[in-house]
């Protein structure tokens, strides 16, 4: 009987090992139509091999527990057809292509605004998805306004960055002011024909002295509300904030303020609660949230005020 070499067998199943384990380096994203209407919309291309949202929406939180199971890292991005169709034609691609797919795909997950998947639900995972493209919106647009914002014809300072650095004060200054507790502030600035918002959710710990830590906060988040209300500044927008604190124990407290001259402004009481209790579409009186303490914003220092 002729001797047996399994040395090449042996090899190529070396490789094979070798790719697996590669294949765990290479990350992925995997865009998801969210909603009903834009998986319609995707319906007429004939390369698109789904037939209802539901078993869809079933195949992707398949494969991204699949992915997961190989521990490869993966995020999630929200797939628009119109925007798709529009990328094909200045592109110049067969919109009707599933590679033309995957090059839209990563052109968008390059420009931000995805969620990384930690194994959560579809159902649970949407939500994060939109606010995520929200947040990433309003920061693309804010960023826009403080580029237009321009030089000071005075004194050549940029406008832009004078605005941002200025958010950033009264930001610390907000957090800092707020005291220990869950902070979670938005910032609401009117632009063209819709509004720029952005929150911001920071716990601020209390020092065993009882007075108020470092905040901590996400840095993504910072960056996009500091952005926002920068575009305020340097817009002249009436921009407003709005500062509602949780502490274990006690009734949640809202506080506002009102963006004037370059500094927020702080609302009276009556202010707050006019503010908070009033429906921002129909301009009706809602109902005051239970449990929940309607107060003047506190004052803010200028740098190098007295």
């Amino acid at each position: 009987m002729a001797p047996i070499d399994d040395r090449g067998e042996r090899r190529r199943g070396n490789r094979r090992g070798t790719r697996h384990a590669l294949r765990r380096e290479v990350p992925s994203t995997v865009a998801l139509l969210a909603a009903e209407e834009d998986f319609a919309a995707m319906r007429r291309y004939t390369s698109f091999a789904f037939d209802d949202h539901p078993s869809y929406l079933r195949q992707v939180e398949g494969l991204l527990r699949e992915l997961a199971t190989h521990e490869v890292h993966t995020t999630v991005a929200l797939f628009d057809p119109a925007e798709y169709a529009r990328y094909c034609a200045d592109t110049r691609i067969d919109p009707d292509s599933a590679g033309s797919r995957t090059r839209y795909v990563a052109e968008v997950a390059a420009g931000g605004g995805t969620v990384t998947y930690a194994g959560q639900p579809v159902g649970e995972l949407l939500p994060e998805l939109l606010d995520a493209v929200t947040r990433r919106a309003a920061f693309d647009a804010a960023t826009e306004l403080l580029v237009r914002a321009g030089d000071c014809p005075d004194c050549g300072t940029d406008l832009g960055d004078a605005a941002f650095r200025q958010a950033g004060e009264l930001l610390r200054g907000l957090l800092e002011a707020a005291g220990p507790g869950e902070q979670h502030l938005v910032c609401s600035v009117p632009a063209r024909s819709t509004s720029l918002l952005a929150a911001l959710s920071a716990t601020v710990p209390r020092t065993p002295a009882g007075a108020a830590g470092t905040p901590r906060l996400g840095e993504s988040d910072a960056l996009v509300f500091s952005t926002v209300l920068a575009a305020g500044i340097a817009t002249g927008s009436p921009a407003g904030v709005v500062l509602r604190t949780s502490v274990d124990g006690l009734p949640d407290t809202v506080r506002g303020w009102a963006l004037d001259d370059g500094w927020l402004r702080p609302l009276s009481e009556a202010e707050v609660f006019a503010a908070y209790c009033t429906d921002a579409l129909t301009g009706e009186p809602v109902p005051p949230e239970p449990g929940v303490d309607y107060r003047a914003g506190f004052p803010l220092r200028r740098p190098g005020a007295e």
